[in-house]
């Protein structure tokens, strides 16, 4: 994938409010730990996360999702109406239709002819969803368009708790884990072609970009339903094979990696999927990245699944990190597994 009209105008985010800490969550888990003689600390260690988020118990993702995209909208200096496709990508949605994008399309007063739906892609929603607006623009078919996600981690976490207390099982809390870093946001990308808004804010040019797919290993994490075949009754269970999601994520990062220097280029700076210490560590080492140059947020909030990425980007814009002419590399890794890597000249 190559581009040569397409920029992010604006990256707007919505924090949630409620903060949760790691010895909150452990306190939760006290009955499992006093069970198997763990001792508070070892998520923390483990995961490298020591708070994240919470929306409140009645906040639907349309909300959070809208907020942040009305931001990115006010940063660039751009009228709704102007926009012309809004995209959902978020891991979890409002229901199963309409598309949560609908919501998100009528509260921020889009254009009347604005392509509206979902997409969904594990933790590579919004990156995935940034390259179907990059292809729309690139060949002409729209000026701008808004990819949107909020992501909500209170429900499975709660739910996945109880499930660990009443096994009272290491293995059992071994395949859960990964649950335990999930933290809540949203996250609004503004695209255009380059013509449009009035802030003179700087743009951020999308240069082109890596994807890969590794689908066999797409029973090693999965966020579903207990039973088959959808039940509406069914409870809502999420289990990870953490080990193997990361030994061939790793595999598959690299061959994406090295796919994007030779054919794209080489970034100078990194902004990658946020999920743990352990992960940001062993892709660092497994891509020769130096550390000092591959910004992080998941120590404050967490995995935020497709939020994570670009939330990251905009709080590295502002705290100066990323300043101008960097070549950033967005690196993300998701479940199924896929893997894909975009340039941004910031």
């Amino acid at each position: 994938m190559k581009y040569s009209k397409v920029f992010i105008d604006s990256i707007g985010y919505q924090l949630a409010p409620h903060v949760v800490t790691t010895e909150q969550i452990e306190d939760k888990l006290k009955p499992f730990y006093d069970a198997v003689g763990f001792k508070k600390g070892q998520l923390l260690v483990l995961t490298g996360i020591k708070e994240r988020r919470y929306w409140d118990i009645d906040h639907t993702l349309a909300q959070g999702a809208a907020e942040a995209g009305k931001n990115a909208i006010n940063l660039a200096g751009l009228s709704s109406d102007k926009i012309e496709c809004v995209v959902f990508c978020g891991v979890g949605r409002d229901g199963f239709e309409p598309a949560t994008a609908c919501a998100v399309a009528d509260a921020l007063n889009v254009s009347p002819n604005a392509h509206v739906y979902d997409v969904s892609n594990a933790c590579l929603g919004v990156i995935t969803g940034m390259v179907h607006v990059a292809n729309a623009i690139e060949l002409g078919q729209i000026k701008a368009g808004l990819v949107v996600s909020c992501e909500t981690a209170r429900q499975i976490v709660d739910s996945t708790i109880d499930e660990i207390n009443q096994a009272k099982s290491v293995e059992f809390y071994k395949k859960t884990i990964a649950t335990m870093t999930g933290g809540s946001g949203a996250v609004g990308v503004l695209m255009t072609d380059g013509t449009l808004g009035n802030n003179g804010v700087r743009r951020h040019a999308i240069t082109g970009g890596v994807v890969k797919q590794a689908t066999k290993f797409h029973n090693l994490c999965k966020w579903t339903f207990a039973e088959n075949g959808m039940p509406t009754t069914s409870k809502i269970v999420m289990r990870t094979d953490a080990h193997g999601v990361l030994e061939n994520g790793l595999s598959l990062a690299k061959a994406t990696y090295d796919e994007f220097i030779k054919k794209i280029n080489r970034p100078n700076k990194f902004i990658c999927h946020q999920v743990g210490s352990t992960h940001q560590q062993m892709v660092q080492q497994t891509l020769g990245i130096d550390p000092t140059t591959d910004f992080s947020t998941y120590q404050y909030l967490g995995n935020m699944g497709t939020v994570s990425l670009p939330l990251t980007a905009a709080i590295a814009s502002e705290c100066g990190f990323l300043v101008h002419n960097d070549y950033v590399g967005f690196m993300g890794i998701g479940s199924g597994l896929n893997c894909l890597m975009m340039g941004v000249r910031w």
